[in-house]
C-alpha cells in the first residue's frame, strides 16, 4: 500500500475514533495490497467494498485490512460516482446488518484507475439525508432476505447502466410481503417464469439474469419472494400515491411503486429509463437514490 493511501486509511481510523462511529467502510479496489501495520481501534468494525466478487483474504498477513476486516460488501461492477459508492456501501450494509441503524459510519472510497484513495466521507446515518432519505432503514429486510435485497440492488444498478443492447432499460422489482403484493396488482401478460421450478426462478441463480434482461424492457413490474423467487412479471401495480411528499416531475413507475410501497410491507426499486438513476421505495417514500454515473468519453 503506497503511503498516500496509508494516511488516508490512518486519518479515516482516527476521525472514526473521535466521532464514535461503528463502522470504517474502506472501498479496497484502488489498493495494490491490504497491508496495514498501524494500530486499529477495536471500538469499531472495519468493512471492506470491492467490486470483485473474491479477495484471497486467507493469504494476508496478520496486519492486512483483510484480515481485520468484519465482512466484504460486493457492488456491482460498474462506473459509480463516489457518492453513489458511498450510498451503496451504507445501505448494503445496513440490509446486510453489518452497519447499525442510527450509528455514526466513516467511508473511504477513491477511483480505481488512479490507484487513489481520495475522499473520507463521515455518515450519520440517523440524519444524513443526502445519503440515506428515509429514517426507516432498519426494517428493509423485515420480510425480505437480506441476501436477496442485495442481489436486487445490485442487479438493478446493472440494468440502469448497462440496459438492454445498449437501449435504456425501465422497469420495477418488488419485492417481499408478495401476496399483499398480488392483491394489489394484476398480470399485463402471460407469466413469462409460470411453471418453472424455484431453483431456476431464484433470483440468486446467476443464470436467471439475461431472462430478467430481456423481460425488463417489456411494460409492468417484476414481482420477487422475499426468498429470492421470481413469481411474474409484467405485472401491473394497481395501487396508486397521493403522498404530497413526493418530488415532482416523477413518472408513472415511481408513483407506483411508492403506492404499492404504501399498501404493503415490500420494498420497491425502481429503474428510470429516461436518467438511469434508481430509486428505492419502502412505506410509501423513497428511502434511497443511486444517480447514474456520467459516460466516460
Amino acid at each position: 500500500m503506497n503511503s498516500a493511501n496509508k494516511l488516508i486509511i490512518k486519518s479515516a481510523f482516527q476521525i472514526a475514533e473521535k466521532a464514535g462511529a461503528k463502522s470504517v467502510i474502506i472501498y479496497i479496489d484502488p489498493l495494490d495490497d491490504l497491508k496495514f501495520d498501524e494500530r486499529v481501534s477495536k471500538k469499531f468494525d472495519i468493512l471492506l467494498v470491492s467490486k470483485k466478487k473474491k479477495w484471497d483474504f486467507e493469504k494476508e498477513e496478520k496486519t492486512s485490512l483483510g484480515v481485520r476486516a468484519k465482512a466484504l460488501i460486493v457492488v456491482p461492477k460498474i462506473n459509480l460516482t463516489r457518492m453513489a459508492l458511498v450510498k451503496l456501501a451504507v445501505m448494503l450494509g445496513m440490509s446486510l446488518e453489518h452497519v447499525e441503524a442510527g450509528s455514526i459510519t466513516v467511508c473511504v472510497v477513491g477511483h480505481s484507475e488512479t490507484g487513489v484513495l481520495d475522499c473520507i466521507q463521515v455518515i450519520d446515518t440517523s440524519k444524513e439525508a443526502e445519503i440515506l432519505t428515509g429514517r426507516n432503514l432498519a426494517k428493509l429486510t423485515e420480510n425480505v432476505n437480506s441476501e436477496v435485497f442485495q442481489a436486487v440492488l445490485n442487479l438493478t444498478i446493472e440494468l440502469a447502466d448497462k440496459g438492454r443492447e445498449g437501449k435504456p432499460i425501465g422497469t420495477i422489482f418488488v419485492i417481499g410481503d408478495e401476496d399483499h403484493v398480488m392483491q394489489f396488482s394484476r398480470q399485463m401478460i402471460i407469466n413469462p417464469f409460470k411453471g418453472y421450478d424455484e431453483e431456476e426462478r431464484n433470483i440468486l441463480n446467476p443464470s436467471l439474469k439475461e431472462t430478467i434482461r430481456e423481460f425488463a424492457a417489456m411494460d409492468g413490474a417484476f414481482i420477487v419472494s422475499g426468498d429470492g423467487i421470481v413469481l411474474t412479471s409484467g405485472r401491473y401495480l394497481s395501487a396508486a400515491s397521493d403522498d404530497t411528499n413526493l418530488p415532482r416531475g416523477l413518472g408513472s413507475r415511481h408513483i407506483a411503486a411508492a403506492g404499492i410501497t404504501a399498501l404493503t410491507k415490500a420494498v420497491a426499486f425502481v429503474i428510470s429509463e429516461s436518467s438511469g438513476d434508481v430509486k428505492i421505495f419502502k412505506d410509501g417514500k423513497i428511502i434511497m437514490d443511486v444517480e447514474k454515473a456520467p459516460n466516460k468519453r
